[in-house]
């Protein structure tokens, strides 16, 4: 890879452990996700659509990455095909040292479970549990002990300034603490990887930053690993790391290294304006 201006680089054309209290254990020296050569196609002979081209990076434990393109261009069926939502055409996703685009369909269910956390657009909580019942909801599929779980519950709760509202129902809290809840449900397991597919798409910005500076939280006190698809550069300038998909291929790279985050911020704008710009919906 070549570096531009102000550290864009541009990007050239056997089972994990789990510990005891079910969450992944990382392995030293090996990448949390391994993205090589990934592609995917939709569609057959004369009516192809190439939704990702030879796409390749990797995420190290503790990083904070965002994934940033124009409607269409990948990011989502990306952040499907890592997620194992959806399966790639070719090119492999390795997550914690294993290869899931070569799971079977039942040890890829429990590997989801317990080596993957969700955050998504909608908090997806279920109306008819408490906050704290939907936290502790993934460690009591998993059958880890009750005294764990709330201690669990309780130590996420007050990371993420929720320990309030732990014994509120969804309709009794706001889309902010609903969205913090669900990070907390992600984090709780301590997977090896966090997923976030839009989460502060449908917060005002008074909400959305108290999620950005809870997901950052999770990243700097817990060395949570996150993957985040964004369409906002605000929210993309938590990140330490941002990926730009353009046509299905990894554009460009830019890294915040000891930048502070307005500076960040205004370098991923001038990546957004070389790709012509949020007006134009480019980002």
């Amino acid at each position: 890879m070549a570096f531009g201006k102000n550290g864009v680089h541009m990007a050239e054309p056997q089972v994990p452990g789990v510990s005891a209290t079910g969450g992944a254990a990382v392995r030293a020296g090996v990448p949390v996700l391994e993205v090589n050569h990934v592609e995917k196609v939709y569609g057959s002979r004369n009516n192809v659509t190439r939704a990702l081209a030879d796409v390749s990076f990797s995420v190290d434990k503790g990083e904070f990455v965002g994934i940033m393109g124009a409607s269409g261009s990948g990011k989502s069926t990306l952040l499907n095909c890592v997620s194992t939502i959806d399966t790639v055409t070719s090119g492999n996703v390795v997550i914690n040292g294993a290869d899931v685009t070569r799971m079977k369909h039942a040890k890829l269910t429990r590997f989801r479970r317990e080596q993957l956390g969700f955050i998504f657009q909608d908090s997806n909580l279920l109306d008819t549990l408490t906050a704290r019942e939907n936290i502790a909801l993934p460690l009591t599929i998993a059958r880890v002990p009750a005294k764990e779980t709330l201690a669990r519950v309780g130590q996420v709760a007050q990371r993420l300034d929720i320990a309030g509202v732990l014994d509120k129902y969804p309709y009794q809290m706001s889309g902010g603490q609903q969205q913090r809840v669900a990070a907390a449900r992600a984090l709780v397991t301590d997977p090896a990887i966090i997923l976030a597919d839009e989460p502060t798409g449908a917060l005002d910005s008074k909400n959305a930053r108290l999620l950005l500076e809870s997901i950052e939280a999770m990243n700097r006190q817990y060395q949570a690993t996150v993957l985040m698809v964004t369409h906002d550069s605000f929210a993309a300038s938590y990140t330490n790391r941002v990926l730009f998909i353009r046509d299905g291929r990894i554009f460009t790279e830019l890294r915040r290294g000891d930048s502070p985050r307005r500076e960040f911020f205004d370098r991923i704008m001038e990546v957004v304006a070389m790709m012509g710009g949020e007006g134009s919906d480019a980002l």
